[in-house]
């Protein structure tokens, strides 16, 4: 099953600062039929003004991803890490026992981030925070992971405590790329930019793809595209 999730029917906010949409119910939007795919409990589409963002604020037992689109956050936390994550990269926070932080647009135009959590296989963990580059060319044509839980995924993968995986890929007009899913599996996915066709079902930028009992997913651009996937049981 392909559910397509057109991002003009997707609940939001404007708070002047932030620009969001959420896939998912989230703050005051509610909606009983998109609580969580599986494991994943959160994927919001951000636009954040220049000189502004996220005040500190605390999480706890979730592991939340920031895929950066445009731009950059900077994330500072009470464990001492402060960093800088830009287009294209991921940062990766697993909020454990508890952890406070802000995420920042520190840049003078605006950041567009997709913010994705996901629920721990394991509660009460010590907080943990990490962030890497993951160049662009390295997933041209095909899906590369950039933060997994899974077993025998990349090394070079961010880790996440969850049975699940984020996955990118950048193709061009008229490029496939493949994505194998295992059985009993959800996947959720997400073009960044441009439009892509998923088994026939076609989606633009901004706009989910919720798929259930499927076991593989072609996914052709029908114009130069950026797609961002998560797997999860």
């Amino acid at each position: 099953m392909i559910e397509l999730r057109p991002y003009q029917e997707l609940g939001g906010a404007h708070h002047g600062w932030l620009d969001t949409r959420h896939h998912f119910s989230f703050a005051d939007y509610y909606n009983p039929e998109r609580m969580h795919w599986g494991q994943l409990r959160v994927w919001n589409d951000d636009t954040i003004a220049a000189r502004s963002g996220f005040p500190p604020h605390p999480h706890r037992d979730m592991e939340i991803i920031t895929y950066v689109r445009k731009g950059a956050i900077t994330h500072e936390d009470n464990l001492g890490n402060r960093g800088r994550t830009a287009a294209g990269d991921v940062q990766v926070m697993s909020a454990g026992t508890g952890i406070a932080h802000s995420e920042v647009n520190e840049e003078d135009e605006s950041t567009q981030i997709f913010q994705i959590w996901i629920m721990p296989d394991e509660k009460g963990l010590p907080p943990t925070w990490g962030t890497k580059p993951f160049p662009k060319g390295e997933r041209s044509g095909s899906f590369i992971t950039l933060a997994s839980g899974l077993a025998n995924d990349s090394e070079d993968a961010l880790t996440i405590r969850a049975s699940a995986r984020l996955v990118a890929a950048t193709l061009t007009a008229g490029q496939s790329a493949e994505y194998h899913i295992a059985p009993g599996r959800k996947v959720y996915l997400v073009p960044a930019s441009g439009q892509i066709d998923i088994n026939g079902v076609v989606a633009k930028a901004g706009d989910g793809v919720a798929v259930s009992d499927e076991r593989l997913l072609t996914v052709s651009a029908q114009q130069d595209s950026e797609i961002v996937l998560v797997d999860v049981a």
